[in-house]
């Protein structure tokens, strides 16, 4: 097995169009408060103002994480999807979320993440308790979020490690990689590791290192539209051109030439815009 070095990380929050951020919506982030990094990633809130304008189709790549949202009609604990989630922003609108490291939300509620992949769960069901919001101001919900996680902000759980040592580890294995080498690579037997990742993460270590490859392409993708495509894949662990191009357009729906094209044109737009302005 090829060992590969590790892949820098970027963060568009798996967003495929991230050159929107900022005209039709807006993405912040929020770091967890200290002591609840070991289960919570992050806090995201979006925001979106559309009236007048035409409706926009958000699609985001999914990451192996649970996340808990809020939105004006519920609060919901979602699984990971196992497709590119789309979702049609129109009007106005918000939701704020929490991204759970992977496997966090099963080692607090000992649900089966795999019981919710593709799916999701009320709030009140997963932790038996509602969320005690008391207005729709961002920085309040999110506080909200970390009162009810509190109990949990000293979770001892050595399986989480492990999960989350073997997903770090993918980094520096090829796409190629069989869940046998994954195995190998964490000193575990691969049934457990398979067992371990249904559990706690609700998908497959191969899943989870094929999307992984995917996001890192699509951020680079993003930043330069114009990358050297042999250089790339290899960079990115395969053995050739065609095999990345096979893996990007079944997750991202299109080929890493469509998706290049279009963030070309937009970053051309964004740029022409800039221009505009300084000039006016």
């Amino acid at each position: 097995m090829r060992l590969m070095s590790a892949v820098p990380k970027l963060d568009n929050h798996g967003l495929l169009r991230p050159w929107k951020r900022g005209s039709t919506f807006e993405l912040e982030r929020v770091e967890p408060s200290p002591g609840l990094e070991r289960i919570v990633e992050r806090h995201w809130i979006v925001q979106w103002d559309l009236r007048g304008r035409e409706a926009f189709r958000q699609e985001v790549l999914p990451h192996p994480s649970i996340n808990l949202v809020v939105e004006p009609s519920q609060a919901l604990v979602w699984g990971v999807p196992t497709k590119r989630d789309t979702r049609l922003l129109e009007g106005t609108g918000w939701a704020i979320g929490t991204k759970f490291q992977p496997g966090a939300f099963t080692a607090c509620t000992g649900i089966e993440a795999a019981s919710l992949t593709d799916d999701r769960v009320p709030v009140p069901t997963a932790f038996s308790r509602p969320l005690d919001q008391h207005d729709r101001e961002p920085r309040s919900i999110i506080a909200a979020i970390e009162t009810l996680l509190s109990p949990w902000a000293a979770l001892d759980d050595p399986v989480l490690d492990r999960v989350g040592q073997a997903i770090d580890s993918m980094r520096h294995l090829p796409p190629s990689a069989s869940v046998q080498d994954i195995a190998d690579a964490n000193h575990v037997a691969a049934r457990t590791l398979q067992r371990l990742f249904r559990h706690y993460v609700g998908v497959s270590p191969k899943w989870v290192l094929k999307r992984l490859r995917i996001h890192q392409a699509v951020e680079r993708i993003a930043s330069d539209p114009a990358p050297h495509w042999t250089q790339l894949a290899l960079e990115l662990g395969y053995y050739d051109h065609a095999h990345f191009i096979r893996d990007f357009r079944l997750v991202v729906g299109r080929s890493p030439t469509q998706y290049a094209q279009e963030a070309a044109l937009a970053l051309t737009t964004k740029h022409s815009r800039g221009t505009r302005n300084r000039a006016a």
